[in-house]
């Protein structure tokens, strides 16, 4: 079977920093893929070239066997890639449901013409689209803010909705940049919760996260960058054990800790006591 998802090769310069060197990925159909690695390790930059805020230098990016290196975001996210942010990128003015329309605006057929004069089939097409938004907020958990403005809602709320945003343009593969960043012990359980049935109702996840103990425990596989390089692959249990990963990123014990047996950094302990 052919990945969902697959880069080759990618290669991506700023000046005189090379922020990815010859990296590759695979994500399967029906996974959730894990993209892990220390701050500065080139994690978002791949975001960025595969969903087409950026061109890469080099290398090539398929989507359910269809090249989108070099496509327009809005060509990516039509051919079924759509994606949040690091930083929420929300419309705070704008209420929560038109918010969520926005990303649905793919889906429609209404151009200028049709805005300015709909007829009756695009309003019906619009009442659709509107009856969806809102089911898509009661199904990440903020249906109780659909006619609040979007910048009123809370850290976690504001998260879940740009999720809903970007489920609304009904992706293949739905790719999170940090989902659980901010958020509480509570809050980050909840969101795992989302997105094992997001995974379940047949879209694929592709996140970078820093929360070790979520990405070892949800996860189907975890890839590592280090210095925009790819430097381990694997299913999470052989992935944090992998002694590269461990000096670049989960931390290595020290004499003290080895001799005593508390192993080493607390993201050591933290990726130690997950149970995938």
């Amino acid at each position: 079977m052919r990945p969902l998802l697959s880069a080759t090769g990618i290669g991506k310069r700023f000046g005189g920093l090379q922020a990815l060197d010859d990296v590759a990925l695979e994500v399967s159909a029906g996974h959730i893929h894990g993209l892990i690695g220390p701050n500065g390790a080139g994690k978002t930059t791949l975001f960025n070239v595969l969903t087409g805020l950026y061109t890469a230098d080099h290398g090539t990016v398929q989507l359910d066997g269809q090249v989108i290196c070099g496509m327009a975001p809005h060509r990516v996210v039509a051919a079924g890639l759509s994606r949040t942010f690091q930083n929420i990128r929300l419309f705070a003015g704008m209420s929560v449901l038109d918010n969520v329309l926005a990303g649905a605006h793919l889906r429609g057929t209404s151009g200028v013409l049709g805005a300015l004069f709909p007829s009756a089939v695009l309003r019906r097409e619009q009442s659709r689209l509107r009856d969806q938004a809102v089911t898509l907020l009661g199904y990440v958990g903020a249906g109780r803010h659909v006619s609040r403005p979007a910048g009123e809602l809370s850290y976690g709320d504001q998260r879940r909705v740009e999720i809903a945003r970007a489920l609304a343009a009904e992706p293949k593969l739905l790719a999170l940049d940090e989902p659980a960043a901010g958020m509480n012990p509570a809050e980050t359980d909840t969101l795992r919760e989302l997105l094992e049935r997001i995974r379940k109702d047949g879209t694929s996840l592709l996140l970078i996260e820093h929360d070790v103990k979520l990405v070892m425990g949800l996860c189907d596989r975890v890839t590592v960058l280090d210095f925009g390089r790819r430097i381990a692959e694997g299913p999470p249990e052989a992935v944090r054990h992998d002694p590269r990963v461990i000096e670049a990123y989960l931390g290595a014990p020290t004499e003290t800790t080895a001799a005593t047996g508390t192993g080493g950094s607390s993201a050591t302990r933290d990726a130690a006591d997950t149970t995938p």
